[in-house]
């Protein structure tokens, strides 16, 4: 990938991707008596948080928790990128909120100077990093794991994000963009 080679001077590069955490057990292995249904709590409920996540080249990350994932939430996580990043090539997914609101598109072209996106081929995750860190957080956070109530679940998901270090190689994922493409 060219810009890979030939970053300009001052310019960081960024994976940016969003995920949708619910207020509910996320069963992967349990122990059990021989011979005895395990019992597993659930809440049966459909509360929900969303987790905003960058990581960069320089091995940055940004992770912030919204309410809802809209065009005002891509906006305000946009925000925090440009003021963590002030000059960022940032990659990210064809989703509706990203692709298609006019707010959204009216922002990146106000900045352009700044903040230049570079979008992953359509129904791509793998290329993303950010998704092994959706990947393993769900693991951590809500494998097997009860919460009593969704405010206890929001702080251990900040928790997490606030203090793992993800020693991801953003290059190798994004090198696997170039790959897919000559494919293709």
């Amino acid at each position: 990938m060219r810009l890979l080679r030939s970053l300009p001077e001052g310019w960081e590069i960024a994976c940016m991707d969003e995920s949708i955490f619910i207020f509910d057990a996320l069963v992967r292995k349990v122990w059990a008596v021989r011979g005895r249904r395990p019992i597993v709590l659930v809440r049966g409920r459909h509360r929900r948080t969303c987790l905003f996540g960058a990581l960069s080249l320089r091995r940055k990350q940004l992770f912030r928790q919204y309410p809802a994932f809209n065009e005002e939430t891509v906006l305000a996580f946009l925000r925090l990128i440009r003021r963590k990043f002030p000059r960022c090539y940032l990659f990210l997914d064809k989703a509706r909120q990203h692709h298609h609101s006019r707010k959204i598109r009216t922002y990146l072209q106000r900045h352009r100077s700044t903040l230049r996106v570079r979008w992953f081929p359509t129904g791509t995750p793998e290329l993303n990093a950010v998704e092994e860190c959706w990947r393993q957080g769900k693991n951590a956070i809500l494998g097997s794991q009860f919460y009593p109530d969704f405010t206890q679940l929001k702080t251990a998901i900040t928790n997490y994000y606030r203090t793992k270090r993800f020693n991801l190689n953003i290059k190798k994922y994004l090198l696997r963009q170039e790959k897919h493409t000559s494919r293709n």
